[in-house]
């Protein structure tokens, strides 16, 4: 598993809507690498979505405006998983 710094990370509670929001951001046609979710991060879902933190703002708005139910949005940074936001903003 890549831990990219130029990467950001959404985690989810359920698998459901971990699918719901990978076939959301691929419609954007944005780049995203679904994968576990570390261990570091607490959540209900095994899996994971990483995309390139320059998309950060329209991925935000897409999970917010399409009411994905998510455990929060992570990045990496000097060997932890930091929250940016959980749920909605």
């Amino acid at each position: 598993m890549s831990r990219d710094p130029s990467q950001y990370l959404i985690a989810f509670d359920s698998t459901q809507q971990a699918l719901r929001a990978e076939m959301l951001l691929d419609y954007l046609d944005l780049e995203i690498d679904t994968q576990p979710t570390p261990k570091e991060i607490t959540a209900g879902c095994a899996i994971s979505i990483a995309f390139q933190k320059d998309d950060y703002p329209l991925v935000s708005k897409t999970i917010v405006e399409e009411q994905v139910e998510i455990r929060g949005f992570f990045k990496y940074e000097k060997g932890n998983y930091l929250l940016l936001s959980a749920e909605k903003e």
